[in-house]
C-alpha cells in the first residue's frame, strides 16, 4: 500500500471517528490544507497561503474562535494522531514529511490559532 492510499484510508476513518466520536459534527477543514480539521468554535481567516515545491508543502493558515486555548490543544491532541499526525511537542505534530506548528494567542479575544506546515 503506498503513503497516499495510507493516508486516505487514515482520513476516512478518521473523519468517521470525528463526526460519531467526541468531536463535535460540522467540523470544517483548512482551506489551505484540507486534512487538517478545524474544532467546531473556529472559523478559519481568509488569507492563508499554500506554496507547494519538490521538498514539500509549505502551508500557512489561521483561524479565530470562542474557545480555549485547553480546548484546541485537547482537540489536537486527541485528532491528530487519529490521522497520522505524531505528537512531538505540545502543539507540534509530524507526519510523513511535514512538521505541523499550532501557535495559540489566548492574550487576544477571540482566541487566534495559527497553523504553519513545512517540510521536514
Amino acid at each position: 500500500m503506498t503513503p497516499a492510499m495510507v493516508r486516505t484510508l487514515i482520513m476516512a476513518i478518521a473523519t468517521v471517528a470525528l463526526l460519531s466520536g467526541t468531536a463535535a459534527a460540522g467540523n470544517a477543514f483548512l482551506t489551505e490544507y484540507e486534512d487538517l480539521p478545524l474544532p467546531a468554535g473556529l472559523s478559519e481567516l481568509p488569507g492563508g497561503t499554500l506554496f507547494e515545491a519538490p521538498a514539500g508543502r509549505i502551508v500557512e493558515a489561521q483561524a479565530v474562535g470562542e474557545l480555549t486555548a485547553q480546548q484546541v490543544r485537547a482537540f489536537y491532541s486527541e485528532t491528530l494522531p487519529q490521522l497520522g499526525w505524531e505528537k512531538t511537542a505540545e502543539t507540534t505534530f509530524r507526519r510523513d514529511r511535514e512538521l505541523l506548528t499550532i501557535r495559540i494567542e489566548d492574550r487576544k479575544h477571540p482566541l487566534a490559532v495559527h497553523f504553519s506546515v513545512v517540510p521536514q
